[in-house]
């Protein structure tokens, strides 16, 4: 079955790094584009990043521009987010998702077949 498991969340002071990571299994990742996205509590999913599936073109919402980087490599079927400048509005549950039929304007759209359980980053002083 798919699987989808973050890992390096966790408390960083203002302007610190943090890198995501998703490993990814149950499916043929390097032919699925990948997103990532966050939800503070009581609100809508926001796309934060997304990535085709060579690793080639990708995008970024304006908020992380310049301090985010997404990542995918194949070979070990994992997906990144690095992280840098982190600001307190960073702060919230940051997610990796499959797009629907693995198309990257399905993410674009908060459509996704699967998503991982979360991880918490927080961002404070």
């Amino acid at each position: 079955q798919v699987q989808l498991v973050e890992s390096g969340g966790g408390l960083v002071q203002p302007r610190g790094s943090l890198r995501l990571s998703c490993s990814a299994s149950g499916f043929t990742f390097r032919s699925f584009a990948m997103t990532w996205v966050r939800q503070a509590p009581g609100k809508g999913l926001e796309g934060v990043s997304d990535i085709e599936s060579d690793g080639g073109t990708k995008s970024y919402t304006d908020s992380v521009k310049g301090r985010f980087t997404i990542s995918k490599d194949n070979a070990k079927d994992t997906l990144y987010l690095q992280s840098n400048s982190l600001k307190p509005e960073d702060t919230t549950m940051y997610y990796c998702a499959r797009p629907r039929y693995g198309n990257i304007g399905y993410g674009r759209m908060n459509q996704f077949d699967y998503r991982g359980q979360g991880i918490q980053v927080t961002v404070s002083s």
